[in-house]
């Protein structure tokens, strides 16, 4: 089988979205499902040039073939001659609005590929929560999300509350979908981060190399944005009584929004006097990620719409068995994420709340050991090879 995977963004543009499909077209590899990567990136590839296969293990890496332009209007002349070229069974997009830089263009190709190729197409709605854009856009967008949902053969969703978004579940406001009310397959994501540190890793040597001994430290691992509550967090490590140091590993901000964001996160450690115990690492390879995840004491991902399995970071720090503080989730989550199991959850994202529950775990190894180890048995939930036969039985079922 041969599988085209459109995604509005791809390595190495930074993206939760284009990691997860890098993640998926490896997996779908090894099991024998042929992937060929469509994504939109300016002054790149033509689309008659499809990169060159590398071995990885096992199994080949994807093609991946990048259209020179940005995702428009333009785009989709050069997408169906992508797909011409590539002439797979089942077309599958990724969707999530912001990674087609809000532009409408994507949600019509479903449409356009039945009418112009005959070709199945699946969508996998990452996050139904719409972005504000002006006043009354709301609309316009709710219209054009069930133009590609509807359009679709069959649309697959990574979590528990977007589900409740297409299943009429959820009502309708500025930050919702809407009721959709459409058949939907719930196939979670997986950590785009492997816990694979560099080969010869050593936990106290790391840490000594990068600043970190002699201390503990909280991790934060993740893109920069408003919903992930850093503002938050800094605030509740300047209230602890220890010396903690926080790690902040990554941290990009992919948009002007985010980018705002994070000039306000480092405001707000001058203003605090944190300077000497923060470490904003900058950006990291995946190995990298993997050894400051695993040299931290705890991880605090204090999002402030709750915890969610849609989080990719979240992910990352249960596969490598951190102790984890987060928050409360806004819908009962499946598999269950209880609160001094596989993670320390407070309430919401308040930074007294936040801080006695960080005191609570840099003091107490035992409850971190017991957190740990029910991270990694409930990230078992989500590994890879699952993942891709999952998706293997949704384009099976659309071919027929």
């Amino acid at each position: 089988m041969r599988v085209a995977l459109v995604t509005g963004e791809y390595p190495p543009v930074l993206g939760g979205v284009g990691d997860y499909t890098a993640r998926l077209a490896q997996a779908l590899q090894a099991r024998g499902c042929e992937s060929v990567v469509i994504t939109a990136e300016t002054a790149a590839l033509d689309v008659r040039q499809p990169a060159v296969e590398r071995e990885r293990g096992e199994a080949r890496e994807p093609a991946v073939m990048r259209l020179s332009t940005q995702w428009g209007w333009d785009t989709k002349g050069k997408m169906l001659q992508a797909l011409q070229l590539c002439q797979p069974e089942v077309v599958h997009i990724q969707y999530q609005t912001g990674a087609y830089g809000q532009h409408p263009a994507i949600n019509l190709l479903p449409d356009q590929l039945h009418r112009r190729m005959r070709v199945p197409v699946v969508v996998t709605a990452h996050d139904l929560l719409l972005p504000y854009l002006f006043p009354k856009a709301d609309v316009l967008r709710r219209w054009v999300t069930r133009r590609l949902l509807r359009g679709a053969a069959a649309v697959i969703v990574t979590n528990d509350e977007d589900q409740g978004r297409l299943q009429g579940r959820v009502v309708g406001d500025r930050q919702h979908a809407s009721e959709y009310n459409l058949p939907c397959q719930l196939i979670p994501i997986g950590s785009n981060i492997a816990p694979r540190p560099a080969q010869g890793f050593d936990r106290d040597n790391w840490r000594a190399e990068h600043g970190l001994a002699g201390m503990q430290n909280i991790g934060y691992f993740g893109l920069m944005n408003a919903s992930k509550g850093v503002l938050e967090l800094v605030r509740a490590v300047a209230r602890l009584r220890s010396a903690a140091c926080l790690v902040i590993i990554g941290g990009a901000a992919t948009n002007a929004q985010d980018r705002a964001y994070a000039s306000d996160v480092r405001a707000l450690i001058s203003e605090l006097g944190l300077q000497e115990r923060v470490v904003w690492t900058g950006p990291c390879s995946q190995e990298e990620v993997s050894a400051y995840l695993l040299a931290c004491d705890v991880i605090a991902l204090p999002f402030t719409d709750g915890a969610s399995y849609r989080r990719g970071s979240l992910l990352a720090a249960l596969v490598h068995g951190c102790p984890v503080l987060t928050t409360q989730p806004q819908v009962q989550l499946n598999p269950h994420l209880e609160d001094g199991v596989a993670a320390r959850i407070v309430p919401d994202a308040e930074p007294v709340d936040l801080a006695a529950a960080l005191e609570e775990l840099l003091q107490d190894a035992v409850l971190c050991r017991r957190l740990g180890a029910g991270a990694k048995a409930l990230a078992e939930y989500f590994r890879w090879p699952a993942i891709a036969a999952a998706h293997e039985v949704v384009y099976n079922a659309v071919i027929r």
